[in-house]
């Protein structure tokens, strides 16, 4: 169910997600169950997601390959994760972190932000931005940092609410900025 709902979690927000995967979960709360489904009763379901069409295929799909390839189990490692349908980068790091606790520091927009505006990545995108900060800090904290970065960045240093000169952490590290920072969309 996390691989699911990391995948919806795309373009999306949590909340949503968070409101949409019970509904799915009862419908199907496994793969045997999920890849018997049709694309069109899941992407009903997913909708507020957004890309429903692309998702929900990609969800029936997977499916049929967990049973198929991995015994009906999430697969354990980044690029068995980076081969099923719908799972990139970034959904396949948060699922290695989260599910299995392998250090991964998966980048989104908040963490993208956030470094760029602490002057921690110059990175003109996420890969290169994720790059910067598994250089920058030690295996051992990846996972955690990942959450810490995240929960800031929507409460504190959000996109809209600060501008690298509001939140308490640009403040301190960055006292004598006074023009507001622009930061690159991921």
């Amino acid at each position: 169910t996390l691989l699911i709902a990391v995948l919806l979690s795309a373009q999306c927000t949590d909340e949503r997600v968070n409101q949409v995967t019970p509904t799915l979960f009862k419908l199907a709360d496994n793969p045997e169950d999920m890849a018997r489904k049709r694309a069109s009763s899941i992407e009903r379901i997913i909708k507020p997601c957004g890309l429903a069409p692309r998702k929900s295929r990609a969800i029936v799909e997977l499916s049929k390959i967990l049973l198929r390839d991995h015994q009906g189990q999430v697969p354990r490692d980044l690029e068995a994760l980076e081969q099923l349908p719908g799972v990139g980068h970034k959904t396949a790091s948060v699922v290695v972190s989260q599910a299995f606790g392998q250090p991964a520091f998966p980048v989104d927009t908040h963490i993208h932000r956030l470094a760029q505006r602490w002057g921690l990545s110059s990175g003109k995108n996420v890969v290169q931005t994720e790059r910067d900060l598994k250089k920058l800090f030690p295996k051992s904290r990846w996972n955690k940092l990942h959450l810490q970065f995240i929960f800031y960045g929507r409460e504190y240093c959000t996109a809209r609410g600060c501008d690298g000169t509001v939140c308490e952490i640009c403040r301190t590290c960055y006292p004598k900025r006074k023009k507001p920072v622009q930061t690159r969309k991921a």
